[in-house]
């Protein structure tokens, strides 16, 4: 087999590619494209390729295998030339839901992934990314909050509880868990807490609105093992984020803590929830320039859903502001005017397109009573972890599959 023609790219081509380009030659945290993502594109192929090896031993299967991965990206990013990625802390994210190159944690998610292929012997993992929510309480009365309807009432899980779920999903092999709530950065002991205790096999990331995310505790968290933060920041204007949050200093602490959170190199994006009237060239555009300006590497865009505090109200976006949205995430994202913008996340983009990998496929939602869901805004309720017979329920919902898509 000639490895060669696996790499779809010869030194000729890299060396003839645009100059590098990065975000700050200084920074920890760096975009990288051009020259530099060239080489380390083909460094990062190069180690699938080993990696495949060491799954399969005949050579057939090595070709349909990297061709699999090569469809599986452009399945999650689009059908486009990769254009940047991320550098932090010496790892490479292309996007937020894929564990940084080159840890074990990423070998193990692409042998899992490889498994979907054809299955392997070696141990895989049950799930991408999981989302646990350890706490209901929130000083935060945000219009779009999907857990609206269990906001700042009485606690049902206990951190032994929490520790418990942890271990039985670090158990059954997941990359990420993201911690939420509610809002999980009111208790910060017990996230030090559930992050000394958990095993370094997953990447820990908190979902949070930046609240009191200081300097101090940006760096404590980094020391307890976390990987990133998603941050929302829901407007590009302070007195409108306020408004939208119902919290006065909301703008300042996602804002200020995106800041911290870079400084002490952990792995940011700002989650912006984009409703129908933000949607315009000219608002996506600020937002992007504020990202930039604050030096977080990622930007989500989630699209509002009407479940929580939405349930019930029209707030599904047209067709006109989607075409909107899909053509600003592709200029951002592949052309060679923003390659020192952060990299946009959306998950919309490839369900209309792909699917949904939730509802217990790839991902799921454990809420704060432990109670199974598709994902944060498909609240299906299938069971509980904490049962004997969680992984029985767990299959059920899996069957199902997201409910949405």
């Amino acid at each position: 087999m000639n490895k060669s023609s696996l790499l779809n790219g010869s030194i000729a081509d890299i060396l003839s590619d645009e100059l590098l380009h990065e975000s700050d030659k200084n920074a920890s945290i760096k975009l990288i494209s051009g020259l530099s993502l060239r080489w380390q594109h083909l460094k990062l192929r190069v180690s699938l390729i080993r990696l495949i090896i060491t799954l399969y031993s005949k050579p057939v299967l090595w070709v349909g295998a990297f061709k699999y991965l090569v469809q599986l990206r452009k399945h999650f990013l689009g059908d486009f030339k990769l254009k940047k990625m991320v550098k932090i802390d010496g790892k490479f994210y292309m996007g937020l839901y894929t564990p940084g190159w080159n840890d074990t944690i990423y070998k193990k998610f692409i042998s899992s992934e490889l498994n979907n292929f054809k299955s392997i012997k070696s141990e895989v993992l049950r799930f991408n990314h999981v989302y646990v929510a350890v706490t209901k309480k929130c000083p935060l009365q945000c219009d779009h909050c999907y857990a609206w309807d269990i906001l700042n009432k009485k606690e049902q899980l206990r951190p032994e509880d929490l520790k418990n779920i942890i271990g039985k999903l670090q158990k059954m092999g997941t990359a990420q868990i993201h911690l939420t709530g509610g809002e999980p950065l009111i208790k910060p002991k017990l996230l030090f807490d559930l992050l000394d205790s958990s095993l370094p096999t997953t990447n820990f990331w908190i979902n949070t609105s930046g609240y009191k995310l200081t300097d101090e505790r940006a760096k404590n968290l980094k020391a307890s093992g976390l990987t990133g933060l998603f941050i929302s920041l829901d407007h590009f204007n302070e007195e409108d984020h306020n408004n939208f949050r119902k919290y006065k200093d909301a703008y300042y602490w996602a804002t200020e803590g995106a800041k911290n959170a870079v400084i002490n190199n952990l792995v940011v994006a700002l989650s912006l929830c984009v409703r129908e009237d933000f949607i315009s060239e000219a608002n996506l555009m600020r937002y992007m320039k504020l990202a930039k300006e604050l030096g977080v590497p990622f930007v989500q865009f989630l699209e509002p859903k009407d479940v929580g505090h939405y349930d019930g109200k029209q707030v599904r976006l047209s067709n006109e502001k989607t075409k909107l949205l899909e053509k600003f995430y592709e200029k951002m994202n592949f052309s060679n005017d923003y390659l020192d913008f952060p990299i946009i996340n959306y998950h919309g983009y490839y369900q209309r397109r792909q699917g949904c990998y939730a509802g217990g496929n790839r991902s799921m939602y454990v809420d704060t009573d432990g109670n199974l869901n598709a994902c944060p805004f498909c609240h299906t309720n299938s069971g509980n972890i904490l049962d004997n017979s969680f992984e029985n329920q767990l299959e059920i919902m899996t069957k199902q599959g997201c409910p949405s898509y």
